[in-house]
């Protein structure tokens, strides 16, 4: 008998991350995220610099986290741009959230060009231990 440990939370993130990574390099349009998984929540970190924190919109919708930002053309009427490589326009990440997470009470906040999303996991998917009984007791069925 093979016992492996297995957190469905990881697992769904990196397939996610994969695929909207894949999404995201084949659009141009780049919002990077990293995911931490603790014991009682998880933090996404969306790397969002240069952009005005009033453009940027979390939703929840489904059990979908969706994250909108907007940047904006900055080119003044006397001025001529000859090189762009910055991305402009409106940039959307979308995160396929676990049933294990509490998307009622989820909360974000913006500093210096990261926004991060905190994610709490339910009580009844976070790890606990079981007591065991001791002395005379019925015996447990298998």
């Amino acid at each position: 008998m093979l016992l492996t440990t297995i957190d469905p939370f990881f697992q769904e993130f990196e397939r996610q991350f994969n695929r909207l990574t894949r999404q995201a390099y084949d659009t141009g349009a780049v919002m990077p995220m990293d995911g931490l998984r603790r014991d009682d929540d998880v933090i996404l970190r969306f790397d969002l610099p240069g952009i005005d924190p009033d453009s940027i919109e979390v939703t929840v919708d489904r059990g979908v986290l969706s994250v909108s930002a907007r940047r904006e053309e900055e080119v003044a009427e006397n001025e001529r741009l000859f090189v762009r490589e910055r991305p402009m326009g409106t940039f959307t990440r979308r995160v396929y959230l676990s049933e294990h997470l509490d998307s009622e009470r989820i909360d974000a906040g913006y500093a210096n060009g990261v926004l991060t999303v905190r994610i709490p996991v339910l009580d009844r998917a976070k790890p606990r231990k079981v007591e065991i009984q001791r002395g005379e007791t019925k015996a447990i069925k298998a």
